[in-house]
């Protein structure tokens, strides 16, 4: 039998979506093949301090790992190509491939992806560059336009900007993109600080918390739309799976919507859409894929405007949820991957990618 692979999965982090991070670890945990790998469990705190937690999976998504970890020291000096304890420095835990099962900054922006590189382990999912880019909106967007892709009108604006002349900044929305409008931080996920603006006064209110979260925020014309989602797996290769339809069960697909509703919002999958418009998105999505030079895996959402049925792209995400709701994973099971089928596969795609790199 061969050796079993030493996998890290990374969860937590320090971003907005650290509870989001710890269900899909969790639910990576209850279906990944404990014949193929060793797993370590690292947690990652708001304060931003690691740990080795070896205790029951379940406390993960409850918060009560932290209580039964050991503080660990993760060094971007390949030579140790692992972790150690605090406690005792002197034994090295190998690692040979870390799967970061986070969401948000510091996790899904490069950051991560950038220590990996240092330490010179293999990692599932896209690299510093395309992580970086994709998790900002604006940067995204200019990606986008430069490749020809269709989206919707939208505008980046500085938060000192805002701070220094609101009014200039509201006349400025308002004469380009009118009402309602989407105000959103440049550099967040899962819907965390994004507002939907009707007026004057709430869109005073929305670009106030989308600053609370990013120095950059992108303010977004409305469209009126279905929510469309089609997932990417690969790197130079990558292939697409059947697209599916979000319909949340409050006004946009925010944060409770796609994590706490309890069934409410409906994943539709497949979208009930022609045959010719599910292989336009399902190309599109390739597209985008490819435009951010994205590795691994991405979920690319898009909106079909109703009275059109034209396509615009909305955004890449290049570590999607991994809950037992998520649209990632579920889209890939209706086209034939199991749950625990792919994440064998995210692991292969993150050695093929390392080797690519490394010329062997």
């Amino acid at each position: 039998m061969p050796e079993k692979l030493k996998l890290a999965l990374l969860f937590g982090g320090q971003s907005g979506e650290h509870e989001v991070s710890l269900m899909s670890c969790t639910s990576i945990a209850r279906n990944i093949d404990l014949r193929k790998y060793d797993v370590y469990y690292i947690g990652i705190t708001k304060s931003g301090k690691w740990y080795l937690f070896e205790g029951d999976i379940e406390d993960i998504q409850n918060g009560a790992w932290e209580r039964n970890s050991k503080p660990i020291v993760f060094p971007g000096d390949p030579s140790f190509k692992g972790f150690f304890l605090l406690e005792n420095p002197s034994k090295i835990y190998r690692v040979d491939v870390v799967f970061p099962v986070m969401h948000g900054p510091h996790a899904e922006d490069g950051t991560i992806q950038g220590l990996m590189e240092l330490a010179n382990i293999a990692y599932v999912g896209c690299d510093v560059m395309a992580s970086a880019v994709a998790m900002d909106k604006a940067m995204a967007k200019a990606v986008f336009a430069s490749h020809g892709l269709p989206q919707g009108d939208y505008l980046v604006v500085k938060r000192h900007e805002f701070e220094s002349d609101p009014q200039e900044v509201m006349n400025r929305i308002e004469s380009s993109l009118g009402y309602p409008c989407f105000i959103k931080p440049a550099n967040m996920g899962s819907s965390v600080g994004i507002t939907k603006a009707y007026n004057r006064e709430q869109l005073l209110k929305g670009l106030r918390h989308a600053g609370q979260y990013d120095r950059k925020l992108v303010v977004e014309a409305f469209i009126d739309g279905r929510e469309i989602e089609c997932s990417v797996l690969g790197n130079n290769h990558p292939q697409a799976s059947i697209v599916g339809e979000i319909i949340p069960c409050n006004e946009f697909y925010d944060y409770n919507a796609k994590y706490f509703d309890d069934g409410k919002s409906a994943l539709i999958i497949p979208a009930e859409l022609p045959e010719e418009k599910t292989e336009e998105i399902r190309q599109l999505a390739i597209k985008v894929y490819k435009a951010l030079d994205c590795s691994g895996m991405a979920r690319i959402d898009f909106f079909v405007e109703r009275h059109t049925q034209k396509v615009f792209v909305n955004e890449a995400n290049t570590i999607p949820g991994f809950t037992k709701i998520s649209m990632y994973p579920k889209l890939w099971e209706a086209t034939g991957i199991s749950y625990s089928d792919l994440i064998d596969r995210l692991i292969e795609l993150a050695i093929e990618r390392f080797k690519e790199k490394h010329f062997e």
